[in-house]
């Protein structure tokens, strides 16, 4: 397996779950604070967007990645919080608990870029796609202040 292969595969999964993280703080907020329920979707959205890219890139490669998230099961790292502010009444803690999956989301894309051997077509993807994870957790971080 190619670092850019094992790179595809791990970005995925933390795309998937800050996908459904997202999805799920959304649908937890929607009442209480509908414009940040709005964002999230949209947040949701843009991770199936680049999981899907990334799995395209996986399948030129002629591998199979697995776009399932393990958010349903044992949450995976940053968005374990999500789960346990998902049954709070409190809609800070869902935020919070986004923060802290955004922050994870951040660091594995960081990881990813200081991968020596990626190759510089799959880097710039990673790199476009950082930035738009960076954004979300800017705005995710801004709630939290």
């Amino acid at each position: 397996m190619t670092t850019d292969e094992r790179i595809a595969k791990q970005l995925t999964k933390t795309l998937e779950n800050g996908k459904v993280g997202f999805e799920q703080a959304a649908e937890r907020l929607g009442d209480e604070r509908p414009d940040v329920a709005a964002r999230f979707l949209q947040f949701s959205q843009e991770r199936a967007t680049m999981s899907n890219e990334l799995a395209q890139i996986a399948a030129a490669y002629g591998d199979d990645v697995d776009q399932r998230s393990t958010v349903p099961g044992a949450l995976h790292r940053g968005w374990m919080a999500v789960k346990d502010a998902l049954t709070s009444s409190d809609a800070q803690a869902v935020i919070n608990a986004a923060e802290s999956g955004e922050d994870h989301a951040v660091e594995e894309y960081r990881d990813a870029l200081n991968e020596a051997d990626i190759s510089a077509e799959f880097r710039a993807i990673v790199a476009r796609q950082a930035t738009s994870v960076q954004a979300a957790h800017d705005y995710v971080s801004s709630l939290s202040s």
